[in-house]
């Protein structure tokens, strides 16, 4: 595992070069414009765009298989091994790269010379998006290498792999560093080198409490006490609100391309509409909008010439694309639509911590009124759609979101009711922008019930994906590599 390198600048004309099964990968311990001189201002975009390309792409086509609200076309092959539940370890090279080698690499560095500078806005950032990635990661894979892998100094090659609860320490105690950090007096804010917030220090506070938030959460069922004990820390913080969405944008222009877009239009796949909607997510929002009619949301996810269809998921051998309903350019999976290019990667939402908060205040964890985080959580979702290069809707926002929320109210009562109403939001409004996000909360909540990839008959028992794959290069390269577990088993605080 080359761990001893820092990859400080990637730029972000080489994002979303990779595609699976293809030998030619993004190599980002190499970038022949490195500078010579290396500062902080230049180290945290790579980072950022480095924590974009993963998320936008190989995070994003897994998530969106495995929460299903996308499946293989009938009339190609691209990601047949992703929606049958084999997909091959090589899938993951370039993603674990780009987060260890890219990201974590150039915020370890930044952290340690912005410290020393008492540049603190620029360690705070850097500590919370170390915080995140290491979540990303740890939720994705299980145990990794966490408390040696960015040891530079020691020269350590081979990072020994920790276990899931012992991160989860870590990263909660760096997040709450980040925070006590934006809160100094620092000699330089970041600008517009900052990708996500242009160094808008109340939003990176917000940030990071929404972070802390999600990641007491995922401890529920796990360790109830430890999560309830920080969220109640978490009384009177600011969360991430309406417009102040984390998030890495692009445009048109060659090389500063939404990654997914980047992929399908690129010369390997040249246009070719690989992904197509999973009848799973088309048949929910079909069915569940308000007044009789279908989500209306749906005319931000999906793009259809006909009445939205989709194919069952990993039902590619026995159906044909015709009617059938794609991603749409809104979500950058439109492949022959250039405005797919302008699709931003999302790293939290709005909405997000909407529903985040809504699920902490049912809980009785956080005070506040559980219906109103939950409808303000719909509402962003709906506000959301309606920006951008597309405009659902051609009625008020707020006059479909109240008509939604009477068709399907919050429950008044009963804890796994109310958890249920607020995943299943969560999964319909994560669609296509926060697919990984998606899966991950899909896995934990266990809701909504999605059905066996048709693909995927016999090969895994009749489980669903629990984890993604290890990469190769840590199977041929770190000698305290642990061993590849079975696709379908589960992470650390998925024990239900």
């Amino acid at each position: 595992m080359k761990k001893n390198k820092i990859f400080i600048v990637v730029a972000i004309a080489l994002l979303g070069l990779t595609t699976f099964g293809c030998k030619k990968y993004l190599d980002v311990n190499k970038n022949p414009n490195e500078p010579q001189t290396v500062t902080i201002d230049l180290a945290l975009p790579g980072a950022e765009a480095n924590i974009a390309n993963a998320l936008g792409y190989n995070f994003a086509v897994f998530g969106g298989f495995w929460a299903q609200y996308w499946t293989q076309s009938p009339s190609a092959s691209q990601y047949r091994t992703v929606d049958s539940y084999t997909p091959a370890s090589t899938d993951m090279d370039n993603s674990w790269t780009m987060l260890y080698s890219g990201a974590l690499q150039n915020l370890e560095f930044v952290k340690t010379q912005a410290t020393a500078q008492q540049e603190y806005n620029y360690s705070g950032i850097a500590k919370l998006l170390e915080a995140y990635t290491f979540q990303v990661l740890t939720d994705n894979f299980g145990d990794i290498p966490y408390s040696e892998a960015l040891n530079i100094s020691q020269n350590i090659t081979s990072p020994k792999y920790d276990k899931q609860a012992a991160i989860y320490d870590g990263i909660i105690a760096m997040a709450k560093d980040g925070l006590a950090d934006i809160a100094k007096n620092s000699k330089v804010t970041p600008g517009t080198d900052d990708l996500i917030y242009g160094g808008n220090m109340t939003n990176w506070t917000a940030f990071g409490n929404t972070l802390l938030l999600k990641m007491y959460l995922r401890l529920s069922d796990v360790n109830a006490s430890k999560a309830q004990a920080g969220i109640t820390a978490l009384a009177g913080a600011t969360f991430i609100t309406d417009g102040q969405t984390a998030k890495v944008s692009f445009s048109t222009t060659g090389g500063n391309q939404n990654p997914l877009y980047a992929a399908a239009a690129g010369p390997i796949l040249n246009g070719v509409q690989n992904l197509y909607c999973s009848s799973t997510i088309v048949d929910t929002m079909n069915a569940y909008g308000p007044q009789g009619n279908y989500d209306l949301r749906a005319d931000a996810f999906f793009y259809s010439t006909a009445a939205y269809a989709g194919i069952p998921q990993g039902g590619y051998s026995t159906n044909t694309t015709s009617g059938k309903a794609y991603p749409s350019a809104f979500v950058g999976g439109d492949a022959g639509n250039t405005q797919s290019a302008t699709a931003p990667v999302i790293f939290m939402s709005d909405y997000e911590s909407y529903f985040l908060q809504a699920e902490a205040m049912a809980r009785g964890w956080l005070s506040g009124t559980a219906a109103t985080a939950y409808a303000g959580g719909i509402q962003a979702s709906f506000n959301y759609c309606n920006k951008g290069t597309i405009s659902a809707y051609a009625e008020e926002i707020d006059t479909l979101a109240t008509y939604y929320l009477a068709v399907k109210p919050f429950p008044a009562s009963g804890l796994t009711a109310q958890l249920q109403a607020i995943a299943l939001q969560k999964w319909i409004a994560f669609c296509g922008n926060q697919n990984c996000e998606a899966w991950i909360e899909q896995r934990r909540f266990d809701y909504p019930n999605l059905p066996l990839s048709k693909a995927a008959n016999g090969i895994t028992g009749g489980k669903l994906p629990g984890r993604f794959p290890y990469p190769d290069v840590e199977v041929t390269e770190n000698r305290n590599f642990p061993g590849q577990p079975a696709i379908t088993a589960k992470v650390w605080w998925d024990i239900k």
